[in-house]
């Protein structure tokens, strides 16, 4: 009995985990959008760029897109289409890891295959050095 209230309780706690992440990850994009909109020198990394970017976890409980155009971000809460990247973490625990690290290792994370893309890396490598400087303009 013991068991299966066990597996209950951790289903809801994973549910709830991925939730929670998903709102994480809308949120740091929002964050993202709210400091181009304000900051004239960050706004420089997306002048004359466009892109595409959908964010979303294999079980499908985490999604999220950010699309740059004309100089400014929108964020949505479900992954467009036509995508210039995806990117898809393992689970919940691959995208915490992954925002949370001091030294985001996007290769490192693709070869241990917490991280797929499908779509240009060269974006995923715009895309991680804007979130890497805005870290850093955040940090202590």
């Amino acid at each position: 009995m013991n068991t299966i209230l066990e597996k209950r309780l951790s289903k809801k706690i994973d549910a709830f985990k991925s939730a929670a992440l998903d709102t994480f990850l809308e949120a740091i994009l929002r964050l993202m959008q709210f400091v181009f909109f304000f900051d004239i020198n960050f706004r420089k990394n997306i002048k004359n760029f466009n892109g595409r970017y959908a964010f979303k976890s294999k079980d499908g409980k985490i999604h999220a897109s950010a699309v740059f155009l004309n100089d400014r971000m929108k964020v949505y809460n479900r992954a467009v289409k036509k995508t210039n990247v995806t990117v898809t973490f393992k689970d919940g625990n691959a995208l915490r890891d992954f925002l949370f690290s001091q030294n985001p290792d996007i290769l490192g994370s693709i070869l241990d295959n917490s991280i797929a893309y499908e779509g240009n890396l060269n974006y995923l490598a715009k895309f991680a050095y804007m979130a890497k400087h805005l870290q850093l303009k955040f940090s202590l």
